[in-house]
C-alpha cells in the first residue's frame, strides 16, 4: 500500500508531496471548475510528476449530474469523464474515479440501468486508455454509497471498483466496518479522512488517526482482502488550516506508517 495526498490542482503540489516523503498525489476535478488549464498543462504536470519521482494516483470527478430527467446519459459530462481519462492516460495515472446522480422523476430501477449504462461508457473508455474506474462513496450528488446500490450496479459490473472514505459511511449512519468486510476485495482505492460524529451529526474531520475511526480494525480488513492499492490522505477540515495543515498531515503520515509496519 502506497500514502499519498490529495490536493488542488496545482505544479507545487508534487514537491510538497516529495518532502513529506509521499508517493502519489490525487486531483479533483469537480463540477462547476474551469478545467482548461488542467488540460493545457499536462505535459507539465507529467515533467513534474518525472522529476519529483511522485506519481498521480487518482483523479476523480465529484457532483455532477450524469443522467438527465429523462434517464438519458449527458453526453456533454461523459465527454468530460472521457478528457480526464485521457488525462489520466498521458500521466500515467491507473484511476479514474466518479459518481452518478439520482433521477427522482425515475424508478430505482430506471435510475440503476441509466447508473450501469454510464458506468459501462465509462469502462469501455477506461479499458481503451487503461485507466480503472471506480465509484465513489461519498453522497455528493451520487446514490452508488451502499450495499443495496453496490449489489445493483457492481454486482452487474465487475470491473467497477469502489473508492472507499469511511467517514462519508459514518457520517451517514452506516457500518463502514461492515462495508469494508463485504466489499473490501472491490475497494480500487481508500481516503483517510478523520471524523467525529456526535449525536448522529457530523462535528469535524480531523486529521485521520485523530478521530473516532477504529483505522486499525479497518486496516486489518484491508490486510484480509490483500488490498494493495493507494491510501489517499484527505486534509478536510476548517479547524486543520494555515499552520495546523501540515502538523495534522505529518500525525496521519507518522500514525499510517505504523500500521504500515514502516
Amino acid at each position: 500500500m502506497q500514502l499519498g495526498l490529495l490536493r488542488p490542482r496545482r505544479l507545487e503540489v508534487f514537491q510538497q508531496a516529495q518532502e513529506l516523503g509521499l508517493r502519489f498525489v490525487e486531483f479533483a476535478c469537480n463540477v462547476n471548475n474551469d478545467l482548461t488549464e488542467f488540460f493545457n498543462q499536462i505535459q507539465q504536470y507529467k515533467r513534474e510528476s518525472e522529476r519529483t519521482g511522485v506519481s498521480v494516483g487518482s483523479i476523480g470527478r465529484w457532483g455532477s449530474d450524469r443522467i438527465n430527467k429523462d434517464g438519458s446519459i449527458i453526453e456533454e459530462e461523459l465527454e468530460i469523464s472521457y478528457q480526464l481519462i485521457d488525462a489520466a492516460q498521458q500521466l500515467g495515472c491507473p484511476l479514474f474515479v466518479c459518481g452518478c446522480n439520482y433521477v427522482e422523476e425515475l424508478s430505482l430501477y430506471d435510475n440503476a440501468t441509466a447508473a450501469i449504462q454510464y458506468f459501462t461508457r465509462v469502462l469501455e473508455y477506461g479499458k481503451s486508455r487503461g485507466v480503472r474506474i471506480a465509484t465513489y462513496n461519498c453522497h455528493w450528488n451520487c446514490f452508488v454509497v451502499d450495499d443495496h446500490a453496490w449489489r445493483l450496479i457492481h454486482g452487474h459490473l465487475p470491473d467497477l471498483g469502489i473508492k472507499y472514505d469511511p467517514s462519508h459511511s459514518r457520517q451517514a449512519g452506516q457500518d463502514y466496518i461492515k462495508e469494508a468486510r463485504d466489499w473490501g476485495h472491490r475497494f480500487y482505492h481508500v481516503h483517510l479522512k478523520g471524523s467525529v460524529v456526535i449525536e448522529g451529526q457530523r462535528f469535524d474531520d480531523p486529521p485521520a488517526g485523530m478521530d473516532q475511526t477504529d483505522w486499525p480494525t479497518f486496516m486489518s480488513i484491508l490486510y484480509t482482502h490483500r488490498y494493495s492499492g493507494k491510501l489517499s490522505i484527505e486534509p478536510h477540515s476548517e479547524t486543520w488550516r494555515d499552520e495546523l495543515w501540515e502538523k495534522g498531515v505529518r500525525y496521519t503520515i507518522d500514525y499510517f506508517n505504523k500500521l504500515l509496519f514502516r
